[in-house]
């Protein structure tokens, strides 16, 4: 059964924080809170863990998961950003958006969008999930805590605690978190573009 940790969402305990950081450096999964949900997550050059969310969600070999990160500056590492895409970015995170960009090659490849070479970014604002990656000291991969043949992410935690207790290495109860997903938005191009609508406000990057 998966350890269990209920840490506070305004003041994350650094006892605790320490220790979900040094499951994920040890290849653990854990289930943290986000300001869209709560997700899976796992360190970023971990196959084994990734592996194990593909069986767990059943998910097939070209589904994305989201690189989540502490703020923009880590971004450029795994990314290419132009500056007009820069700017809108600094003025929407952190918050509920997931951003399509260009990976680079410090991006493995079973990371990137296959056909793409793409990769989703995100900055939560959630102070446990931000308190987590600066425990890291690095980004972490994530995947939306969505079980198969379900629409909806799980949302309690002593449901999740029920669901995939002995599935993941450690469960941080954050509080209620809510269930919808982050508006995702692809900045490749010139433009913006919305592919999908969620929590994230889309006015900044709609084009009229």
């Amino acid at each position: 059964m998966a350890q269990y940790f209920e840490i506070h969402p305004d003041n994350p305990q650094a006892r605790l924080v320490s220790q979900v950081a040094a499951t994920i450096r040890g290849g653990g999964v854990v289930v943290y809170p986000t300001d869209s949900g709560y997700a899976f997550g796992w360190a970023i050059g971990d196959k084994a863990a990734q592996d194990r969310i593909r069986l767990i969600r059943r998910l097939a070999d070209n589904h994305d998961f989201t690189l989540v990160c502490r703020d923009l500056s880590e971004i450029a590492t795994y990314a290419r950003v132009e500056n007009t895409a820069y700017r809108l970015m600094r003025g929407a995170t952190p918050g509920p958006y997931t951003f399509i960009l260009k990976a680079t090659h410090e991006v493995p490849r079973r990371l990137q969008d296959p056909k793409r070479k793409t990769i989703g970014i995100r900055v939560p604002d959630n102070r446990i999930a931000r308190a987590i990656l600066d425990a890291l000291g690095e980004p972490m991969m994530s995947s939306s805590l969505v079980l198969p043949d379900e629409d909806i992410p799980l949302t309690e935690p002593q449901d999740i605690r029920d669901r995939v207790g002995k599935l993941v290495d450690l469960i941080v109860d954050g509080g209620a978190c809510g269930y919808e997903p982050t508006t995702v938005v692809d900045l490749q191009g010139e433009v913006p573009a919305i592919v999908r609508h969620g929590k994230g406000d889309p006015v900044p990057f709609e084009v009229y």
